[in-house]
């Protein structure tokens, strides 16, 4: 009696140190290496390294990414990884990136260059605009990592995103709430906006020389 007693115990203690073993976190990603993430973006080069390609359907020009920042860039395909974004395409490509991919892309889109600021912005901001530069920064030059830069930006491109986060299509309540009450012209005023200024461009194509970089109008 006394050793099965023992034994009970001694099953008891060993089962209530594996059910309290911690579980190992996955490794963080590390920085990105552009090398790695300019082989791993070959993909994306065959729509974001031709300047003003078009979505099929809907219509619209797909977003230029030099000049972002590749915190945002890794966000932007964690949501479609998610589908918080919807896009099928897109979801296809990321759904099978790790974070470290993510980070590597990211870090490679980044080398091409800093985002071309202007002295001074272009036009009039429309009224609707002073909630966007909080966040956007003035212009649409973003003011933190995380969220992206509009400048020079598609104007049907961001006439596309604002649509899906009015529409709830795009899960991200900060921006749900902004483009809730924004109405059809107050849409294209803020994508005319900010497409008219100096800032993103269409990264050079893989194949070709860096001094070919289109810095094509947004329209």
């Amino acid at each position: 009696m006394h050793n099965n007693r023992l034994a009970v115990f001694f099953s008891l203690a060993l089962a209530g140190a594996i059910a309290t073993t911690p579980v190992m976190a996955q490794e963080p990603a590390t920085a990105g290496d552009p090398a790695r993430g300019q082989v791993l973006s070959d993909t994306c080069m065959g729509c974001h390294g031709i300047p003003g390609y078009r979505n099929a359907y809907p219509s619209y020009r797909v977003p230029k990414l030099g000049g972002q920042t590749a915190d945002y860039i890794v966000l932007a395909l964690q949501g479609y990884r998610n589908q918080t974004r919807p896009h099928k395409t897109m979801h296809a490509q990321a759904v099978s990136l790790s974070d470290q991919d993510m980070q590597d892309i990211a870090a490679f889109f980044v080398s091409e260059g800093a985002i071309q600021k202007a002295s001074a912005t272009v036009g009039t901001a429309p009224e609707k605009a002073a909630t966007c530069v909080a966040c956007h920064g003035e212009g649409g030059v973003s003011v933190a990592a995380n969220w992206p830069s509009l400048a020079g930006q598609h104007k049907d491109y961001l006439v596309h995103a604002l649509n899906e986060y009015k529409g709830g299509l795009r899960k991200d309540p900060v921006m749900g709430s902004m483009a809730a009450p924004l109405t059809a012209q107050d849409i294209q005023e803020l994508a005319t906006y900010f497409a008219s200024q100096s800032g993103l461009f269409s990264v050079h194509y893989a194949v070709g020389p860096k001094t070919a970089r289109n810095t094509a109008t947004a329209e």
